[in-house]
């Protein structure tokens, strides 16, 4: 027994020591052929104080005078993916991987629970967007949300248009409550076909209906990942597809590795679930005054691709376009990252739509 025990310990103390070898917590530079730190590029980490709390978030950019391009994130902080999933969205934009009040980089266990709310996601998002037009000489930046993330940025996006050249919305969120039925219903069907009955039993037991049980959120990621229908096509584990690419990701310390999962911990599907669920946007944003680009994976059951569609073909802009990406589930600036770069870069900085499904 204390052999076994030495063993475990032992293991333990191997794997502790390894992952802050693989912590220093700094991006790396950018380099050129020669070794050097070209001109005018930036990677780093840096923390601001907005609106009375300290909020982190990675600014990388082949040339510091591009267009900035603010990120905000959904459930989680994703910034560790573009290691597995390079987007070079660097090489054409300053790129903004924000972490919003709560999580990741920015999380305390000091901030109120109840300072966690949309209007304050809103102000918060606004206040980093004048910290970087500041910072970055720019009059206004590009926005873009994913997941949860579109809740917030599209709210943005119309209170606060000139601010931004145009609002770009990746796997964009509408009727929430609906796309986890649809998601419920889908999976269900797959897993019967499948002959799955071991999955085909636990869904059953957490049905979804005018509420998402616990029991059902906490089946949901096996069950939509097991299928390919979750953060990305290829996924097939939150474990292996998520978590140990976060913890290998050397940005971060081992402390803000170890914060950015006691952040998910507390904060469940998204720190916003609640109010997420109780809202239809096609009805409460109807319509922006910028323009609008809806990028969206055909195989995303996370949020409902179909009624992506229905949002986007009901929302008033001066100009805005629907993008399928037929390879992708959840992430297609990660699964799909030349087709996105290749929109951007003649629709969306053009203010044009010449390559989407629908206008």
């Amino acid at each position: 027994m204390l052999i076994i025990l030495a063993a475990i310990l032992s293991a333990a103390f191997i794997s502790a020591v390894a992952l802050m070898i693989m912590s220093p917590g700094k991006p790396e530079p950018y380099l050129d052929e020669n070794g050097n730190i070209p001109e005018g590029s930036i990677s780093e980490k840096v923390f601001v104080t907005i609106n009375g709390v300290q909020q982190g978030m990675f600014i990388q950019s082949k040339d510091s005078t591009n267009p900035v391009l603010l990120y905000v994130h959904g459930g989680i902080p994703d910034y560790f993916l573009a290691k597995k999933y390079p987007t070079g969205l660097e090489d054409y934009f300053t790129m903004v991987w924000w972490e919003q009040r709560g999580s990741g980089l920015s999380y305390s266990p000091n901030i109120p629970k109840e300072s966690m709310t949309l209007e304050q996601m809103i102000s918060d998002t606004r206040e980093v967007t004048n910290y970087l037009r500041k910072r970055f000489g720019q009059d206004k930046i590009y926005l873009m949300g994913r997941s949860g993330g579109t809740f917030i940025g599209v709210h943005v996006a119309a209170q606060s248009p000139e601010l931004y050249h145009a609002y770009i919305g990746i796997a964009q969120m509408s009727d929430h409550l609906k796309s986890e039925r649809m998601a419920y219903e889908y999976m269900l069907k797959e897993y019967r076909d499948a002959g799955n009955i071991k999955m085909v039993r636990k869904l059953e037991a957490a049905q979804v209906t005018d509420i998402i049980s616990y029991s059902y959120l906490k089946l949901r990621d096996e069950a939509m990942h097991t299928i390919g229908v979750g953060t990305t096509r290829d996924t097939r584990s939150i474990i292996t597809g998520i978590f140990l690419p976060s913890l290998t990701c050397g940005a971060y310390s081992f402390t803000e590795k170890i914060n950015l999962w006691r952040a998910k911990a507390q904060a469940g599907v998204h720190p916003l679930w609640d109010t997420i669920l109780a809202t239809d946007l096609s009805k409460q944003v109807p319509e922006l005054k910028i323009p609008v680009y809806f990028f969206h994976g055909i195989y995303d059951y996370t949020v409902s691709y179909p009624l992506a569609k229905d949002y986007f073909e009901q929302l008033n802009a001066p100009i805005k376009g629907f993008y399928t990406f037929e390879k992708s589930a959840h992430s297609p600036m990660f699964e799909e990252p030349v087709k996105t770069i290749n929109i951007l870069l003649t629709d969306v900085i053009n203010g044009s739509n010449g390559l989407a499904d629908i206008n």
